[in-house]
């Protein structure tokens, strides 16, 4: 047995409690990890409200957690490459990042310099920028908007935009716009008439990622003249009528995300959004800071 925080009851943070649990034994093709750290998500607070039931299977007595970062403690059958005691991080398309340990077919070489919290902050976002860039097709000389771009997912595709040569117009509220710049892309203010504004800065728009989910659907599709190349993240009533695409995690969207973007983590090249860190015995206080809006940091559980 093994313990981890656990979904009680579909509800308030306070449905989180630290349980005994199963031990997770890793699948062909898996290895079991001891959890160093693991991040928290704007999709876990959904999940534990049952607020996506339609989408993801989680609730009462499952385990949360998209992205970790831990000890390889046991390897499944056909996996090469990675040994026991090996440091990695580990996207995970199953969940269970809230656990002392969790199974994945997903992982990749933690570098001695990415600290523990910076590995486990990195897996889920990666996946997100790095699929959705490709889903909308963005190439070299194109120009995207990233609505939310000061966020974790936003973040990381304004930087890789800059890396592939895509010229990045980033919607985020004013505080953030020095931020925007910081990371290569151009800012714009976030909200109504955003699209007028990004007009004024360009007369070409190929793409836009909505990584925020606040609407601007049907002006993202009209500023392209393509609904296939406006992607959102987050959903909606909108998506369906203005015919963008929504973008669903797992592990086919974008199974390399973790080596484009760990090298770029370590050689000091890709700057994650600012973390704070958490005991994993505090994840209900992670889950009602943030959904409280008392933090914008990305909060990261950590298991000492």
């Amino acid at each position: 047995m093994s313990n981890a925080m656990v979904i009680t009851e579909f509800g308030s943070p306070e449905a989180l409690k630290w349980r005994e649990v199963d031990t997770p034994s890793p699948a062909r093709g898996e290895v079991l990890i001891r959890v160093k750290a693991a991040g928290v998500g704007p999709t876990d607070l959904h999940i534990r409200a049952g607020h996506l039931t339609a989408v993801f299977p989680q609730g009462p007595g499952d385990v949360l957690g998209f992205e970790a970062a831990g000890v390889v403690e046991q390897l499944g059958e056909a996996v090469s490459g990675v040994a026991l005691g090996d440091e990695v991080a580990a996207y995970l398309p199953r969940q269970g990042g809230y656990g002392e340990l969790v199974a994945t077919p997903v992982w990749f070489a933690k570098p001695a310099e990415v600290s523990w919290d910076a590995a486990a902050a990195l897996p889920a976002s990666a996946e997100a920028a790095v699929g959705t860039l490709r889903e909308v097709h963005a190439k070299n000389g194109e120009t995207i908007v990233v609505l939310g771009a000061a966020g974790s997912v936003g973040t990381i595709i304004l930087q890789l935009a800059r890396a592939w040569g895509i010229r990045a117009i980033g919607a985020t509220a004013q505080r953030d716009a020095g931020l925007v710049r910081e990371l290569g892309g151009e800012f714009v203010a976030y909200g109504d008439g955003v699209f007028d504004r990004v007009g004024a800065t360009t007369d070409r728009v190929d793409a836009v990622i909505d990584a925020a989910g606040r609407g601007g659907l049907a002006e993202a599709v009209a500023a392209t003249g393509d609904a296939s190349r406006v992607v959102t993240l987050v959903g909606g009533p909108e998506v369906a009528r203005v015919g963008a695409l929504m973008s669903h995690p797992g592990p086919d969207r974008a199974p390399d995300a973790l080596p484009v973007t760990m090298p770029l983590l370590a050689s000091g090249a890709l700057q994650l959004k600012q973390r704070r860190s958490l005991p994993i015995t505090k994840a209900a206080e992670a889950h009602r800071l943030l959904e409280a809006g008392e933090t914008r940091d990305k909060i990261v559980l950590t298991f000492d």
